[in-house]
């Protein structure tokens, strides 16, 4: 899959862009602020119907501006397509030409992987940003999960607050049952799409991370252990009824998949707490190679890359190592330096002041 053409009204610090894209490479270079990563945010918008950047839609719009405006055009091995967003008070989105009626429908359309400089994030902050990189690669192949995963949340939210009011106004706590039922049975659905995830990827990363790291007499072996306590709908529910004292008491839910974790270790030993710098990022890269290989085999298509100023973290070998992973992916790299990738077809762009020309 490829996208072919992207135009952008009065998005970010852009008033018009209308730009066509190669199939291989496209280097996006320029200084700092001049508009590169918002090219790679409108492509991540439109795929997964959010900013990497904002969770404030009004940001998206330019200054003075009521209205913002996204439109790609893109083409898979069995179809094309245009998907089309439009930004005021609230978010429209368009597939050829007919409006959407949630945001989650527009995702799977546009198959991407996303590597910015945050990605460390992965291995260096909470289970929150893990169970984020396993929603939302596993959300882009199947579009039931976010549905289920958001039923989860709203009534994971009702019970929390109902859990306030026993505890503040004494309401009765045996109608936690009818929440408790709901919330096992969504958890149940979510574990079985979480553990055959994070078991493809414990199948793949091994031996991507030995390829990135060429390790020589120092081989290191990378590992994966998934943290969950919503495997089976009847344990959790009874976990539920365990627990329903404290979490009066807390005034939420203390235990389910919305505190699933998995741990990332190098020969045993957990990379957040004993990794170096040099470590977590060859960690951090080959988690996300391994999503781009599994996302291939799903589809069956080679999704889209987008590398925003990640050339820049990487040394020599490790950037060497990340373009032999790629193989006929479309490409986006925004970079402040002109950069040449060896044996790669390149089309490269300079962006000043929200004014891009093709070099």
């Amino acid at each position: 899959m490829y996208i072919k053409r992207i135009k952008l009204e009065n998005f970010r610090n852009y008033d018009n862009l209308d730009i066509n894209f190669s199939k291989d490479f496209n280097l996006i270079y320029g200084n700092n602020a001049q508009g590169k990563t918002n090219i790679l945010e409108a492509i991540y918008i439109l795929a997964l119907g959010k900013s990497f950047q904002t969770n404030k839609d009004q940001e998206l719009i330019k200054i003075g501006k009521e209205k913002a405006i996204i439109e790609l055009e893109y083409e898979r091995k069995d179809r094309e397509g245009k998907i089309k967003l439009e930004i005021t008070e609230k978010k429209n989105f368009y597939i050829n030409g007919i409006k959407q009626k949630r945001v989650s429908d527009i995702i799977g359309k546009l198959n991407i992987v996303l590597f910015y400089p945050d990605n460390i994030n992965i291995i260096k902050q909470g289970p929150a940003e893990r169970r984020k990189f396993l929603d939302i690669m596993i959300s882009q192949l199947k579009p039931n999960y976010i549905h289920i995963l958001n039923r989860y949340l709203k009534t994971l939210e009702q019970r929390n607050a109902y859990l306030k009011q026993i505890k503040f106004e004494n309401k009765e706590k045996n109608i936690l049952d009818i929440w408790d039922e709901r919330l096992s049975e969504l958890s149940s659905q979510i574990y079985e799409y979480r553990k055959i995830y994070i078991d493809k990827i414990e199948e793949k990363i091994k031996d991507i991370h030995k390829e990135i790291t060429n390790c020589g007499k120092e081989e290191e072996e990378i590992s994966i252990f998934f943290k969950t306590n919503g495997t089976n709908k009847k344990e959790y529910y009874d976990e539920l009824k365990k627990n329903r004292e404290i979490d009066i008491k807390k005034g939420f839910t203390s235990t389910g998949i919305h505190r699933d974790d998995f741990e990332i270790k190098i020969n045993n030993k957990d990379i957040s707490i004993y990794g170096s710098q040099g470590q977590q990022r060859t960690a951090v890269l080959s988690l996300k190679i391994t999503e781009l290989n599994i996302i291939c085999d799903e589809v069956e298509e080679e999704p889209i890359l987008l590398l925003d100023d990640f050339m820049a973290e990487l040394d020599e070998n490790r950037r060497t190592n990340l373009t032999k992973a790629i193989k006929n992916n479309q490409v986006f790299i925004t970079c402040t330096d002109k950069i040449s990738i060896d044996n790669k077809n390149n089309s490269i762009f300079y962006v000043e002041n929200a004014k891009i020309k093709k070099q």
